[in-house]
């Protein structure tokens, strides 16, 4: 390895008006070496990696950034044009928005091989096949042609990667390139990225927030906490000894197995351990849900005279059968079109669905009238907690919502009493009355992504359903905060003997939930049974790769 870096950052600030978000960081990279840029959301990780290349808006920048003896930071613009794309290339976090929705994405590498290049039109073409070809897109002639929105998630980020090596450029920039992606096709990104970055010999910077893949693909790791760079060195040396507060706090927030492992509820409401049953004589365990072949199916249209008079047919869930058990998590885990959350949303009472499906020994009526005594035994936790809550209701609204619904003969005090209590029993809040006055009327974007989850747990459990379905409930938050969240959850299904319906593609967050998990594949039911089988001795060659790819 060169003694001479290709990238030396040394006192590197960012400031928008006269707040100071990056604060002096030092850090350099060698040619041929895989660094890993690692910080939760707010760190500063992303912004410092565009502000090498100068593309952060009406940013103040300071200190130095010398790439091959040349101050990036003071460069010409025009000199700069010339670097970015040839030298530097950088693969952005969703390629969906960063590629042209109204061009090829042939035409798109292509443009930055006659522009960068000067290759002309003819051999720009064919160089465009060869790049897609080369990161792993099948029938790359057929793909040259295709417009961003006619891939797939990993087709597209493969595209992007293209367009990134078109020019062969010394430095790849990559931000949070799998962050988009599913589980098995974060693997297949990360392996390709490995192969390119040794086959074009070029250094690779990769800012992620995902510490198994800094695991699998750095050299060095830097680790980022409020602009400032914490600690950085060997990957394996800061994994095996952290030094940084922060840097452990980040490598400890793996989620942990702590839940209580019971089959039911005894007839006076206690919780029963596997250790009371001691004979087949006592009264069976019932379920709170029952799925038997479980099938939803979405028309499509048929093309030709045919689609005048009927329609075809989408199987998105093909048959699933399942149980949830009382004061157990029962876990449905796939990549995106699986069809997990279309069978969330049928367990949910949501979606029309063929076959069997019972909620404490009831069915879903058409009428919703009907349906309203069955919702209270159900409630739903979402993925994103931004987009469930309405922007324009208060806490206090938002919260006790449901009471207006179930418990409309409560008074005004007596609804905000429950919300109060609501809202302490998931960690929001304190007890002195001012300060929780002041918290009941604050809007969601008031609070943070963590605090904003824990208010959609608040307002589901308000009217004390026995059920939760908890789609993706932790995906769109930091590792720390999603720790946390799973930590309150695990507690208040043993306080109140929750049943959850967890629907995730995390492995290591069904690991440290889940009492029984099914695993599904295109819409199809590709495993089940208890979790620690199904992760430990998986039979089904789709469950072995989602969970050797979790690490």
């Amino acid at each position: 390895m060169s003694h001479s870096p290709l990238l030396d950052v040394c006192g590197l600030s960012v400031s928008f008006a006269d707040n100071e978000v990056v604060h002096g960081i030092d850090f350099s990279i060698a040619a041929n070496e895989r660094v890993a840029l690692v910080g939760e959301s707010g760190s500063g990780k992303t912004v410092s990696a565009l502000s090498l290349l100068r593309l952060v808006a009406n940013a103040k920048l300071g200190g130095q950034a010398r790439f091959n003896g040349q101050d990036l930071l003071t460069m010409p613009e025009r000199e700069l044009r010339a670097v970015r794309g040839r030298d530097i290339a950088m693969i952005f976090q969703e390629p969906m928005t960063a590629l042209n929705p109204l061009m090829t994405v042939g035409d798109q590498i292509a443009e930055v091989l006659t522009l960068k290049t000067g290759l002309a039109k003819a051999q720009a073409a064919q160089k465009v096949i060869d790049l897609l070809a080369e990161t792993g897109i099948s029938d790359a002639a057929r793909r040259v042609n295709a417009f961003p929105h006619q891939l797939s998630g990993g087709q597209r980020q493969r595209a992007m990667i293209a367009m990134a090596l078109a020019c062969q450029p010394r430095l790849l920039l990559a931000d949070e390139p799998t962050t988009a992606l599913d589980v098995s096709l974060r693997g297949q990104i990360l392996d390709l990225l490995v192969r390119l970055q040794q086959s074009h010999g070029m250094a690779v910077l990769l800012i992620t927030h995902d510490l198994n893949l800094v695991r699998r693909f750095a050299d060095r790791i830097i680790v980022m906490e409020n602009g400032h760079v914490v600690e950085q060195g060997r990957t394996a040396e800061v994994f095996a000894k952290p030094q940084h507060p922060y840097t452990q706090r980040l490598i400890a927030s793996k989620p942990v197995r702590d839940v209580v492992e019971f089959v039911g509820l005894a007839d006076d409401g206690d919780v029963r351990l596997k250790s009371d049953l001691q004979s087949d004589t006592q009264e069976p365990i019932l379920p709170v849900m029952v799925a038997k072949g479980l099938r939803v199916v979405y028309p499509t249209p048929l093309a030709g005279v045919r689609g005048w008079f009927k329609h075809g047919e989408f199987v998105a869930v093909q048959g699933a059968t399942f149980e949830v058990m009382p004061g157990q998590t029962f876990g449905i885990m796939g990549e995106s079109g699986s069809g997990k959350s279309t069978l969330a949303l049928a367990a949910l009472g949501l979606l029309p669905f063929q076959g069997a499906l019972h909620l404490g020994g009831k069915v879903w009526s058409a009428s919703a009238r009907r349906n309203t005594a069955l919702r209270r035994q159900v409630q739903v936790v979402f993925q994103d907690p931004f987009s469930s809550l309405s922007p324009r209701m208060t806490v206090e609204e938002i919260v006790g919502e449901g009471l207006g619904v179930h418990e409309s003969e409560l008074t005004l005090s007596q609804r905000r009493q429950r919300v109060v209590t609501a809202l302490l029993d998931v960690g929001l809040g304190t007890a002195d009355d001012a300060a929780m006055a002041q918290t009941l009327q604050r809007y969601p974007h008031e609070f943070s992504g963590g605090q904003r989850q824990r208010l959609a747990i608040a307002r589901a459990l308000i009217i004390k359903p026995g059920l939760l379905v908890l789609d993706e409930p932790t995906s769109a938050l930091d590792v720390t905060v999603q720790k946390q969240v799973l930590q309150l959850l695990q507690h208040l299904q043993r306080e109140r003997s929750l049943s959850y319906l967890l629907i995730t593609h995390d492995v290591d967050v069904i690991r440290a939930m889940a009492h029984s998990v099914l695993v599904m594949k295109d819409g199809a039911v590709v495993e089940s049974g208890p979790v620690h089988q199904v992760l430990m001795q998986p039979q089904h060659e789709y469950t072995r790769i989602l969970v050797s790819v979790a690490g």
